[in-house]
This record gives C-alpha cells, sequence and structure tokens, in this order.
C-alpha cells in the first residue's frame, strides 16, 4: 500500500567532491562525453563505387545525421573529421580525434564484394583472423596510396603486405574492451532494430584506428555491391535508419563510464553533511536506484571511483556492469539522489526501478500501487 506525507529525517548525503587532475585538465570545462564522427572517403577518394553509387557520399550523409541527432543531447559533443567532400588522409582523421581528447571515434563506411554479399559488420582494431577480414582492411588503408609522402606518415606501412600488420594491435589494446562494448551495441541495433544481416563484431587491421588514443570502432553500414542494400543504402530513409541505429549505440555506450579519467580524479573537499526533514512517497515492495554506468570492465564500488557518491552497488548483468547508487522506495528521495549524481559528475545517469530483484521500468513502479 502506497503511503503518503511521511514525515522523517533523510540523511540525503555525505562524501567527497572531486576534480580531475592530469587528463580532466586538458578537457572542456564541462567535460562533455565527445564523440569524433568520421566519414569514410571523400573528396578524391571515392570509395568503392559499388552499383553505380559513391561510398564518400552515403557515408557523409549518413554521419551528417548521426552529428545532427546527437548534437541534440545536452551533454555530448560532436565534431567532424570532414562535414564536406574533401579529402583528409587517415592519420588527420586521428589527429582531430585525438587532439580533441574524444571518449569515442567511429568512422563509418560502406562494404563491396564481387559477389552479392550483404548486411552490417562492425569493427574493432585488431590482427584479421580470415583472409575475408584482410581484403577489407587492404581496402579501407589503401586511401593512403592518394597521401604524398604516406611511406614517410605511416612508418613504411603497406597496405598488401601482411607483415605491416603485426604489431598494430598494442597503440589500442588498452581500449579494445570498450570498442567491443561499443561495436556490440551497433551490431545488435542494426540487426534487432533494423533487421538487417548481421555478419558480427571483427577485428582487423585499420590504420584510422590504429592512430586513435580512445575506443573507436569502424562501421561497415552494408554493401553497395548487393542490389536491395546499394539502393537501401542510397535512399533517405535507409540512411536515416542507419544513423538512429548508429546513435542510439552511442548514447548507450555514453552511460558507461571513462574508467581512466576516475582513476584521475582527486579529493578537493569535503561536502556538509545535511540532514532534512523531507514528504516522502514509499512504494513498498519497489526498490528505485540510480543507474550510474554500465561498463565491461569490473570496478570496485567504492566512493572514490564514483566521484564520492555512496553507496554504490555493482551487479553483473550480462557481459556488463552496472553501477548503482543509493536505493530506496521513495520516489521523491530518488529524485533527489538523481540530481546529486548529476551534478556530481553523471549527468547521463538515470532512475531505475526493481522489484523482487526483477528491474522494471519506472512507469510500471509508478502505477503499481494507488494511492
Amino acid at each position: 500500500m502506497r503511503t503518503n506525507q511521511i514525515k522523517l529525517f533523510v540523511l540525503i548525503f555525505s562524501g567527497f567532491l572531486f576534480i580531475a587532475s592530469s587528463q580532466a585538465q586538458n578537457k572542456p570545462g564541462d567535460s562533455k562525453f565527445v564523440v569524433v564522427l568520421d566519414a569514410g572517403h571523400g573528396g578524391k577518394d571515392p570509395g568503392n563505387r559499388g552499383g553505380g553509387y559513391k561510398e564518400k557520399d552515403i557515408a557523409l550523409n549518413i554521419v551528417k545525421k548521426v552529428g545532427q541527432e546527437l548534437e541534440k543531447i545536452e551533454n555530448i559533443d560532436v565534431i567532424y573529421t570532414r562535414d564536406s567532400d574533401v579529402f583528409i588522409p587517415l592519420d588527420k582523421r586521428a589527429k582531430i580525434a585525438n587532439d580533441a581528447r574524444a571518449d569515442l571515434f567511429v568512422s563509418v563506411h560502406c562494404n563491396a564484394h564481387n559477389s552479392q554479399a550483404y548486411g552490417t559488420e562492425t569493427f574493432v582494431l585488431g590482427l584479421h583472423r580470415n583472409q575475408t577480414n584482410f581484403e577489407v582492411a587492404k581496402r579501407e588503408n589503401s586511401v593512403i596510396f592518394l597521401e604524398e609522402d604516406y611511406h614517410v606518415t605511416y612508418d613504411g606501412f603497406d597496405p598488401n603486405s601482411p607483415e605491416s600488420y603485426i604489431g598494430m594491435m598494442i597503440m589500442q589494446e588498452e581500449y579494445l574492451d570498450q570498442s567491443i562494448l561499443l561495436a556490440d551495441f551497433v551490431q545488435k541495433n542494426f540487426t534487432n532494430d533494423l533487421k538487417r544481416n548481421n555478419r558480427g563484431v571483427k577485428q582487423a587491421g585499420f590504420l584510422v584506428l590504429h592512430q586513435t588514443y580512445m575506443p573507436s570502432v569502424l562501421i561497415e553500414t552494408g554493401f553497395l555491391t548487393n542490389n536491395s542494400e546499394g539502393s537501401y543504402l542510397n535512399s533517405s530513409t535507409g540512411q536515416s535508419k542507419m544513423a538512429d541505429a548508429i546513435v542510439e549505440a552511442i548514447v548507450e555506450y555514453s552511460h558507461t563510464i571513462n574508467l581512466a579519467s576516475l582513476e584521475n580524479l582527486t579529493q578537493e573537499a569535503a561536502v556538509e553533511i545535511v540532514t532534512t526533514e523531507a514528504e516522502v512517497d514509499i512504494y513498498e515492495n519497489i526498490t528505485f536506484k540510480i543507474q550510474l554506468a554500465a561498463s565491461s570492465k569490473k570496478l570496485e564500488p567504492k566512493s572514490s571511483n564514483f566521484k564520492g557518491l555512496t553507496p554504490v552497488f555493482r551487479e553483473k548483468e550480462g557481459k556488463l556492469w552496472k553501477y548503482y547508487y543509493g536505493a530506496t522506495s521513495s520516489y521523491s528521495q530518488i529524485q533527489k539522489l538523481h540530481e546529486q549524481a548529476k551534478k556530481s559528475g553523471f549527468p547521463s545517469s538515470y532512475v531505475v526501478a526493481f522489484r523482487a530483484g526483477n528491474k522494471i521500468t519506472v512507469n510500471e513502479a509508478l502505477k503499481s500501487q494507488s494511492k
């Protein structure tokens, strides 16, 4: 039974304020989540021309649609490696992301094959496991032949030589888990929401990913050489749907923690303990929590790892660790805790609800009991 207007003293919060040290000092002051969007090819490099289409145009259209949606989200900053039909060398694309100290690098492309192959696949940097993946990497990396002094710029890298790819993983190794996580989100959205053929999350040696210093993926949105898929990707509807699926994956990923940044947080000052009298709505058998983040990496749920917030709970759901702040049956109290979480540096956090240990929607929780 829901009980209204129960007066009680609630200990709202006791903890620590934190400021970011070395890494955060070089990030924008508002600590927004920075996404660099990279439309493959451009200018004198048309990409593949399967079906008579131009990869560079389709990739750019999709990227601009992704960017337009992400720019509507208050806590996300979008940077483009190109927003028009210009040629940008691969190393310059990576430099744009590195200079921005981006949280994500997302490169969008279209595939091609000498058959009616079809479907989407998302790549992270790694050693290609088969000839097919190697051929995709060779095709995308061959753009360097259009650049002056490419032997110098890429230290003698030869896209056609398997030996050139040995050792490429070292630079991106620490970001591999996060890159795979984003790639998995992308592929699931393509498959579940758009019903595209899922060719999976794969590894291959892409130069543009190799030179970035953040989680990075390269998305092959489909095959222009496939009669049906080429037409779909060249259509405004198809491009919009692909963009929406990518946006949803990036937003879902943005709820994860930049764990490297958290480890650099240092204590600045203690927050005064606040005791307040409040009217609280109690929902029996319902527990509200604030989801701070989801990550493939296991992190100790101590306050020093979560900008002073306590208590933080860690739970395993599928392949991810979910991190929750607070636990209460009071909806008004969880709203206050949510405000505290956002002010403490978790602007993408949100309220979740549980009944008997099972997650339900907040709306379902609020409708579960009448006044």
